[in-house]
């Protein structure tokens, strides 16, 4: 149905469209459902279970119940089925989820778009980075990324950075503050896009002194570890993740120091306050010059993963944001 703008008045079935200054205008009715509701939806038919599909998107699911139930009341009809084997989609449902693959689509180039142009496109990005990616990786990523488009006659894009812990780098992506964020961790963060770029592997380190470093005593178990007071980064950092997930089910010591850089931590421990697990990139230098002494530790898994995290579409920004990302990944 056509009608003038001006002066029209319209029921509640009905969608709206009319020309104003040369601009087509639609107004949509009142039956489509929240983004997020139809990402619930899609999710539900992918995993077969309302509870994943709630995780893979970070709420409760609580939050994911309701979500369905507004959808289903938008609709008329019931959309997911519940069961004790997981939940699926009623023919309603999986025909809304057909529909919805195209709008989420759609939304998910217009958020890309955006996300582009808040990033002024190649001129500027603002990123963010743990601290040890940030000392010791992104430097040589940054100066790889210039070379690739010096040899391109592009020009260099200005970069800002952000070194921070790694639930920090995933609350400015979050929020818009920054464009695109690598973290460290044993999983990216729940409700951002990610890319794999590469792993890392705490290391137990001790000082020259510490009754560990004695060549015939280089090595302790995992319970030995966990038993002793470390000297830790600050809660929030990816390295004390790692170290917490690796110990989750053995009994464990309060910390001799919690401290908020790696540098603090290095520096602590070579004075003799104590071990700490340190990324394998931050005390390379260390180790060769004997101010810090390895520890192997049997029965414990210390390998991190560190990813890119944006949001909004399956890839980053378009520009330098998905350069950087692809550069970093082949390194």
């Amino acid at each position: 149905m056509l009608r003038s703008l001006a002066g029209s008045t319209r029921s509640q079935n009905e969608v709206v469209v009319g020309c104003s200054q040369g601009i087509l205008v639609t107004v949509l009715g009142p039956h489509v459902p929240d983004l997020r509701a139809l990402e619930l939806l899609v999710g539900v038919a992918r995993t077969g279970s309302l509870g994943a599909a709630a995780t893979e998107l970070g709420i409760t699911q609580q939050a994911a119940s309701s979500r369905v139930r507004t959808m289903e009341s938008l609709v008329g009809e019931p959309l997911v089925a519940r069961s004790k084997r997981g939940s699926e989609l009623t023919p309603t449902g999986e025909l809304v989820v057909q529909w919805a693959g195209r709008v989420l689509e759609a939304a998910q180039e217009l958020d890309a778009g955006i996300a582009a142009l808040r990033a002024d496109r190649r001129g500027h990005l603002a990123i963010a980075a743990s601290l040890t990616i940030a000392e010791h990786l992104l430097p040589g990523w940054l100066v790889g990324l210039r070379a690739q488009q010096g040899q391109r006659g592009q020009q260099p894009t200005e970069v800002t950075m952000t070194a921070t812990n790694s639930a920090r780098v995933a609350e400015l992506v979050e929020s818009g503050a920054v464009v695109l964020g690598f973290v460290e961790g044993p999983e990216a963060p729940r409700g951002l896009r990610r890319r794999l770029v590469g792993t890392d592997e705490l290391l137990v380190v001790v000082g020259p002194q510490h009754p560990w470093a004695l060549r015939s005593r280089r090595r302790v178990s995992a319970e030995t570890l966990a038993a002793t007071p470390l000297v830790v980064r600050e809660a929030g950092s990816g390295t004390r993740t790692v170290l917490e997930r690796a110990l989750a089910d053995l009994p464990r010591a309060t910390p001799a120091l919690e401290l908020s850089s790696t540098a603090s931590v290095r520096a602590a421990v070579a004075a003799g306050a104590g071990p700490a697990a340190v990324g394998a990139h931050a005390v390379r230098d260390d180790l060769a010059t004997g101010r810090l002494v390895r520890i192997t530790v049997t029965g414990l898994d210390l390998t991190r993963r560190l990813h890119a995290v944006w949001k909004g579409g399956a890839h980053p920004p378009e520009g330098p944001a998905r350069e950087l990302v692809a550069w970093a990944a082949r390194r």
